[in-house]
């Protein structure tokens, strides 16, 4: 159940009923959020709980007196300390901000006053960091309702407009400093909805609530999205149809020269913006697949038309068939190693629609209509994609499926396997996490489900701590072969007690199935266990519905059932560390000669 396109009015009308029946849907995830706010919060807190249990979390939600979340997180913590949130959100508005610059100030006094203010939401954080060390989401600010210079505002050291500017600025460098800070841009959101239909000044004056109901959701549908990225649960492939979805017209009809793409016209107009916005999406790591009733010949045509945008190495993965959409979909998703969940479908046809929304419930089918040129602000709106960083694999990972399709072809000139893995030239670089790869280390332990033994999920504040502790053993596996540059594809994370090592966290990227590259992490792990005085490693596996694939992982690599042979399915799965023989043949590790 979703619900993108829902009025506030009807959510907070049906809000119990719907509650009641999201409690019982399967696999909820326990999440507890803590909302700080510098105003009445339970409206929107009523709306987040309903999103977030559509989401597959079972949120418990901590709020702060009204006026009280400098106080609550800096000077009187105990509640939250006890509450032991994931996450704490910060929810402040434009009347929250003490430090605004008389109407005459200067440039220093202007600079000195943007300086502080961002400096009492530092002394926040860090105080959060220090009692609760949780993943922090804090919002920047709206303008203010009044511009009491009217267009100087924007342009004066005492307008409101601009110090508002500043201080977003300002903010807008803390996740680059802070990693456990997370930031929600309130400023863009007031303004696509416009201040006029954001502020309620009569609720405000009588319960001390600033937004209408309808900006309120929309502050909770976007920290709801931003809790989806940080819990890995963003959408990760858009599929799309074709004829009057990606050009207008159907070209097995008009044939490839007439259809409309291009600057000549309106319509030709939309339809280019629309498939720039899908490249957009897919430079930042989005994958891009095509499903669409066609003859995939003539289908591929369409993509040779001088005007296209889109080309077809674009896409990861490409079905023009006569056959129902939801099996193609089905097929892409298996050629990508990638649940249906991960997939937003895109058609302007209702029918197809309705078809894959009733046979693939997890697929996420947004009710775009017809008209191309909405096609963008309902995707947007709907935030599919939210991310709360870019690493270096993001940008790269639609280059990297193209090259497994390289790399399966040349896997089938080999009869050896083992000749085939030679062929790759794969090189490895296996160590100890490190600061430049902690944020696609907490991304990957947040998206990988079917090659993960015990699913545990951590934020990126949680990984930070990992990283310095000294009673973990921590590893992240990078792959590279002769047809490009994998990434960061495999996290190991293990906590040490006295001579035994427990396994929290062993994952690693479909992508690199049957590449050899867990004995690689075997045998790293292992070096690492001996150099800590480990002698035994415990392995443990917990089966989900989406990691069967890993049921035998532990056995396959050597590790034996706990002697006292209670260790069922879970574990403990055992490894003697003292008998280890090196399992890697076929990847060299970086810095090292070939095993």
């Amino acid at each position: 159940m979703r619900f993108d396109s829902t009025s506030s009015a009807l959510l907070l009308q049906k809000r119990k009923s719907l509650r009641r029946e999201l409690l019982q849907s399967p696999g909820l995830k326990d999440l507890r959020v803590a909302v700080l706010g510098g105003s009445t919060t339970n409206e929107l807190v009523d709306l987040l709980e309903l999103l977030l249990l559509a989401d597959g979390f079972r949120p418990e939600i901590y709020q702060s007196d009204y006026n009280r979340y400098f106080e609550e997180a800096v000077l009187s913590p105990e509640q939250l300390v006890t509450f032991r949130p994931d996450v704490v959100y910060l929810h402040t508005s434009c009347l929250n901000i003490q430090g605004f610059p008389p109407l005459g100030a200067t440039a220093d006094a202007f600079a000195a006053a943007v300086a502080a203010e961002a400096s009492r939401f530092r002394t926040i954080w860090r105080a959060l960091e220090d009692r609760v060390g949780c993943q922090i989401i804090q919002n920047n600010f709206e303008y203010p309702a009044v511009s009491v210079l009217g267009n100087l505002d924007a342009a004066s050291y005492g307008g409101r407009t601009r110090f508002v500017s500043a201080l977003n600025r300002e903010l807008a460098a803390a996740p680059a400093q802070n990693r456990k800070v997370v930031l929600q841009d309130i400023n863009a959101l007031s303004a696509r909805i416009g201040l006029q239909n954001w502020f309620d000044w009569s609720r405000w004056y009588s319960y001390k609530i600033l937004t209408t109901p309808d900006a309120s959701l929309a502050i909770a549908r976007s920290l709801a999205s931003l809790i989806r990225a940080l819990y890995g649960k963003s959408r990760k492939c858009l599929v799309l149809d074709l004829d009057n979805t990606l050009w207008g017209g159907v070209i097995g009809d008009d044939g490839p020269d007439n259809i409309r793409i291009g600057r000549e016209t309106p319509e030709a107009e939309a339809y280019t913006a629309f498939q720039e916005y899908c490249l957009s999406l897919r430079e930042r790591g989005v994958l891009l697949a095509v499903c669409s009733k066609n003859d995939p010949e003539i289908a591929k045509k369409g993509f040779a038309h001088p005007d296209s945008v889109l080309k077809l190495e674009h896409f990861a993965a490409f079905r023009a068939a006569w056959s129902p959409k939801p099996d193609n979909i089905l097929s892409i998703a298996t050629e990508l190693n990638l649940g249906v969940d991960s997939f937003v479908f895109v058609d302007d046809n209702p029918a197809e629609r309705a078809i894959v929304a009733a046979q693939l419930p997890g697929v996420a089918v947004p009710d775009v209509g017809s008209d191309v040129a909405g096609f963008i602000p309902i995707l947007e709106a709907a935030r599919y994609f939210e991310t709360v960083g870019l690493s270096a694999d993001d940008m790269q990972r639609a280059e990297q499926y193209a090259a497994n399709s390289q790399r399966e072809s040349q896997r089938a000139q080999f009869e050896n396997y083992g000749d085939y893995l030679d062929s790759l030239k794969m090189i490895a670089e296996i160590e100890a996490f490190r600061p430049e790869y902690l944020e696609r280390i907490a991304q990957l332990t947040n998206k990988t489900n079917q090659f993960n033994l015990t699913t545990r999920r951590y934020s990126m504040a949680e990984i930070e701590d990992l990283a310095v502790d000294p009673t973990y053993v921590t590893l992240y596996g990078k792959l590279t072969d002769c047809f490009g540059d994998n990434g960061l594809v495999s996290i190991v994370v293990g906590r040490k007690d006295e001579e035994r090592l427990h396994l929290d966290l062993w994952l690693m990227s479909c992508r690199v199935l049957k590449r050899d590259m867990e004995l690689a992490m075997l045998d790293a792990l292992v070096d690492r266990a001996r150099a800590a005085s480990v002698r035994f490693i415990h392995g443990y596996y917990f089966r989900t519905a989406k990691n069967g694939m890993v049921a035998d992982h532990y056995e396959r690599l050597g590790f034996s059932r706990d002697s006292a042979g209670t260790g069922g399915e879970e574990g403990p799965w055992i490894l003697s560390v003292d008998d280890y023989e090196k399992k890697n043949r076929h990847i060299t590790l970086k810095g090292a000669a070939h095993v």
